[in-house]
Parts: C-alpha cells; structure tokens; sequence
C-alpha cells in the first residue's frame, strides 16, 4: 500500500530532538510525496524541504500545493515546503570504510550529545532501531574539515511499498534522507554548537541495500551568523555514490527542544 499523498505524520520513533521529528527524515518524508519522472524505489531528482517550525510527532499534517512547493502544515502555519530544484549537488568525497569505522570511536556524541534520543545518529537508540550513524573526523579534503562513520540499513529501516526494480530490500526514502542528515552538522561541530536543520536538498541516485555497510561522509562548508552550511554523500559497499545532500543549520539552545 502506498502511503497517503494528503497528509504527513512523523511517527514518535523517528524524533530527532525528543519532541520534534528528526529533519532528515521528515524532509525525505515530505520529498517522497512530489510527484516525479522517476520510477519510484529507484532514484529521486533533487528535492529542496525548507522546515519552518519543530515537526510534531504523532500529529497528521495536511499537505497542500502552493506556487509549485508542497506544503505541510500544523494549526495553519507551515512546518515544511518540498519543491523539486535543478541544483548540481556536489559530493563529498570518498572515504575508505575502514578509516570510517576507525573515525566512530572519536565520534564527539559519544561524549556530549545534545539530542541522544535522534533517529539518525543518537546514542540511546537500540541498534536497528534508530540508524546509530556516529561519524568521527577524518582527513580534510580542500580545507574543509570532513567527518565520517559507517552505516548498515536494517530491516526495520525498509518500506514494503516501494516498486523495486529487483528481490533485493532497500531502506525507505525519507531513512535515506536521514542517513544524510546529521553527519552533516557533525562535520561542524556540533558538539559545541549545537543547531537543527533549516533547509536540506539532496538527490538520491539509489536506494540504500539492507543489510549492506555504507560510508557516510559530511563535510562542513561555512558559516555566516546563527546559520552553518554543510552537505553529505552517501556511498555503497562499493564506493558508488548512493546519495548526496546540502544542507543549512541553525544554530539553537538545546533546552528549547528537550
């Protein structure tokens, strides 16, 4: 059964602050209902999700069309807006799985994290249920300090609706945004200056295999003010990119999304 086209909920278990829904994966979620020329399960263009409030848990958000953008919305204001961009995304570049596994044990969460409870890379949640991406820093590329972990999609990371091309399972859409997401703001610095997704694209050129270890990479790319800029990338067992994204954060008080 395919999921519905008029609203949007994010379910408690896919948080990234405790009562607020993971970006990533509420902007992928939001992304998934665009209607596109690709076929579903394969690849997805690039998607922009700008989120303007916390995303509620638990709650259906209508969605509507407006000036091109798809709209989710809570007690009539918007919480996010989808539109399909022609942005070339660059990639981060590759790192080798084991100097990615190697990088985890010097993960800064480990030690302070200010959302442990985050679907995508916090640390009280059981493995295959949340993503437990723990990216650690790794070698700079062009200046830009990069960080860098290992992920594996699990079972409960797939979605029984998605059109594959083939047999083989492969992680939903908006868990593959997520994948995307948080790398990014650990890359800079996260853990002394803590800060949530304001604007994320990002293109996915095949969907994660479960079961198959990936390499996830951020890299940090500037800051002006309260906002910082980053992007991800995404890579296989066999270092083909699987996805790659950009993203915008603002920085916040962390007490005021506990």
């Amino acid at each position: 059964m395919n999921p519905p086209t008029d609203r949007l909920i994010v379910p408690r278990r896919f948080c990234g602050p405790p009562s607020s829904g993971n970006g990533g994966w509420t902007a992928g979620a939001l992304a998934a209902t665009i209607p596109h020329d690709a076929g579903r399960g394969h690849s997805w263009p690039a998607v922009t999700v700008a989120l303007r409030q916390p995303p509620p848990l638990d709650v259906a958000l209508p969605l509507t069309d407006d000036a091109g953008a798809r709209v989710a919305t809570y007690d009539g204001r918007p919480v996010a807006q989808a539109w399909l961009t022609e942005r070339d995304l660059e990639p981060v570049g590759p790192v080798p799985a084991d100097e990615a596994r190697a990088a985890e044990a010097a993960y800064p969460g480990l030690r302070s994290h200010p959302f442990p409870t985050c679907f995508a890379c916090g640390t009280e949640r059981e493995a295959g249920d949340g993503l437990r991406i723990f990216p650690g820093e790794v070698t700079p590329e062009d200046g830009q300090t990069r960080a860098a972990g290992t992920w594996t999609p699990r079972p409960s990371h797939a979605e029984d609706w998605h059109e594959y091309r083939d047999d083989v399972p492969h992680a939903s859409l908006p868990v593959t945004w997520a994948a995307l997401d948080c790398v990014g703001a650990w890359a800079a610095d996260m853990a002394d200056r803590p800060m949530v997704l304001g604007t994320m694209t990002a293109r996915v050129d095949a969907l994660p295999v479960i079961d198959e270890e990936h390499v996830v990479v951020g890299a940090a790319r500037g800051q002006e003010g309260r906002k910082t800029f980053t992007a991800s990338t995404l890579y296989d067992a066999d270092g083909r990119v699987v996805a790659c994204a950009e993203h915008v954060w603002i920085t916040i008080e962390p007490a005021a999304f506990a």
